[in-house]
C-alpha cells in the first residue's frame, strides 16, 4: 500500500507537470478499476457506467491538484465517482419525470397507427393515405436506427417501455429516455419532410 501511495504521488506530480504520458497512464490504470466500482452502483448499465466513469476521470484530471495524498488516489477517485453517479441519477430522475408526462404522445401515436392501418374503400382517399404513409415512413427512415424501431414497437406493436428496453438491451429508464428523444426527432423529421409544422401535419393525419 505504501509503495502504491508513492506511485500515486509520482503519477500525480507528473500530471501536474503536464506530462501527457502520465495522463495516459492515469486513464488506462484507473478506468477499469473505477468502472468495476461504478458498474453495480449503476444497475449494471454498461453504457451509462462508461459515460459516468469517463466523466469522473476527466473531472479528476482537471482537479488532480486537490488530491492531498491522505488516502489512496483510487479512494479519492471513488469519492469523485460517487458524486458523478449522484449527478447522473438526479439527471435521469428529472428526465424521467418529463418523460412520464409525454410518454403517450397522441400525435406520434396517430401518425404511426396511420401507416399501420388499412386503407379505406375510397380509391382516392386510399391513394392519399398511401402517399402520406410513404412520407411518414420516409420520416422514420431518416431517424437513427433505434429511434425508428422504438417508435414502431411502442405505437404500432403496442410494446411496453420495459419490453422495448429488453429488446434494445437497455434499462427501462434508458428506454423511456430514448423514446422521448425519438419522439422529438420524429416531430423534427415530420417538419423537414412535409415542410410544415409538425402540429399541422399530425393533426391532419387524424382527420
Amino acid at each position: 500500500m505504501h509503495e502504491s501511495m508513492n506511485d500515486d504521488r509520482e503519477l500525480v506530480a507528473a500530471m501536474l507537470a503536464g506530462d501527457e504520458r502520465a495522463f495516459t497512464t492515469f486513464f488506462e490504470t484507473y478506468f477499469p478499476r473505477v468502472y468495476r466500482f461504478a458498474l453495480p452502483r449503476m444497475n449494471r448499465n454498461a453504457d451509462a457506467t462508461k459515460d459516468v466513469v469517463q466523466a469522473t476521470l476527466i473531472k479528476a484530471m482537471r482537479a488532480v491538484g486537490d488530491w492531498r495524498g491522505e488516502a489512496a488516489l483510487f479512494t479519492w477517485l471513488c469519492q469523485v465517482c460517487r458524486r458523478q453517479i449522484a449527478d447522473h441519477v438526479r439527471s435521469e430522475r428529472r428526465h424521467a419525470s418529463k418523460v412520464v408526462l409525454i410518454d403517450d404522445s397522441e400525435e406520434v401515436r396517430a401518425a404511426l397507427e396511420f401507416i399501420a392501418a388499412p386503407s379505406t374503400d375510397d380509391p382516392l382517399h386510399g391513394a392519399d393515405r398511401a402517399e402520406l404513409g410513404r412520407l411518414v415512413h420516409a420520416v422514420l427512415d431518416r431517424l437513427p436506427g433505434r429511434y425508428g424501431d422504438a417508435l414502431e414497437w411502442k405505437y404500432v406493436e403496442g410494446r411496453s417501455v420495459e419490453e422495448i428496453g429488453e429488446r434494445l438491451g437497455i434499462g427501462q429508464t434508458a428506454a423511456q429516455s430514448l423514446l422521448a428523444r425519438a419522439r422529438v426527432a420524429f416531430r423534427e423529421g415530420v417538419e423537414a419532410v412535409f415542410g410544415a409544422s409538425a402540429d399541422d401535419v399530425l393533426a391532419g393525419l387524424e382527420a
